[in-house]
């Protein structure tokens, strides 16, 4: 689960170090409010339900208190693992990972959880606490604007 846990949470905070305390605090959650799991219900999105209310009180917290958050720096990588991929996939990469940090937060979410996570509409609309045909609604926008985005960048399938 944690690696599963880590990219949705570099959805919801892009900053590397920001998306670790994150995760941190979700398992530490999970594990503390582990009798509320309920048999028979996906562990990934209850996990994910967690890490999401978890972005939001933060956010609120930083609205009501005007945090500053420090910009990415060295610590912080730019691209992915050269190891991985050669430098036009990495070039592609960084794109599509920007396109979707650019879409809005509800876009991005659902971007987030059906494309990259494997969630089935039902349970990302569950995670996300709306009705499956909002999911469905901002789901397509989200994909719309990638694929506007990105053919403009001269990126495809």
């Amino acid at each position: 689960m944690l690696p599963r846990l880590r990219r949705f949470a570099r959805v919801l905070r892009p900053q590397d170090a920001d998306a670790q305390d994150l995760v941190q605090q979700t398992v530490e959650r999970a594990l503390a409010s582990r009798k509320g799991f309920r048999a028979g219900t996906r562990l990934d999105s209850w996990a994910f339900t967690i890490m999401r209310r978890i972005a939001i009180d933060d956010g609120r917290k930083a609205q009501r208190w005007s945090r500053v958050v420090s910009p990415e720096d060295d610590a912080t990588p730019q691209a992915p693992d050269p190891a991985q991929a050669g430098e036009g996939l990495r070039t592609d990469a960084l794109a599509a990972r920007d396109a979707i940090h650019a879409l809005p937060d509800d876009q991005r979410q659902a971007v987030a959880l059906v494309l990259i996570e494997g969630l089935s509409y039902a349970e990302a609309a569950q995670v996300l606490g709306v009705p499956a045909g909002t999911l469905t609604s901002r789901l397509v926008r989200g994909r719309q604007t990638l694929v506007e985005v990105l053919a403009a960048q001269g990126i495809t399938g």
